[in-house]
């Protein structure tokens, strides 16, 4: 914080002014990374006098495995889902262009970590998916 005294004249005026930065993440989630930097932060300024007990430390390293623990299950979960969609004909909308657009799920391919839905030469994520519908199905008279 930053405090500024100005005199103004033969007057003394004093105006005092406190300024703060602020810096936001494109992503308001913490991932393990940020609670792993985190807990390594809290381990290196932690009083020498008054040291963290084994109790705390153990709960945190519980609590980051269990972040991690669920970031896998989410991904597996999202995996498992976009695969269940193969064959099925999806809708989406276009974001290039707002163009409503479908099209039968040809396979499904892992970009950054994230299912993605092929369709032609369209890669769709998931969440841009709007409907999806089972093929019809062609019977035959034997």
């Amino acid at each position: 914080m930053a405090n500024t005294y100005s005199v103004a004249g033969n007057s003394q005026t004093s105006s005092s002014t406190n300024s703060t930065t602020t810096t936001k993440k494109t992503s308001d989630t913490l991932g393990k990374d940020d609670f792993l930097k985190l807990l390594i932060t809290q381990l290196q300024y932690q009083d020498p006098m008054n040291p963290m007990e084994d109790k705390e430390f153990i709960s945190q390293m519980a609590q980051f495995t269990s972040l991690e623990q669920m970031q896998n299950m989410n991904s597996s979960m999202q995996m498992s889902q976009a695969s269940s969609m193969i064959g099925m004909k999806v809708t989406w909308t276009d974001s290039s262009n707002a163009e409503v657009k479908t099209g039968v799920v040809d396979s499904v391919r892992l970009v950054d970590g994230a299912p993605k839905l092929v369709i032609g030469s369209d890669s769709i994520e998931l969440s841009k998916i709007t409907g999806v519908e089972f093929p019809k199905t062609v019977s035959t008279n034997a």
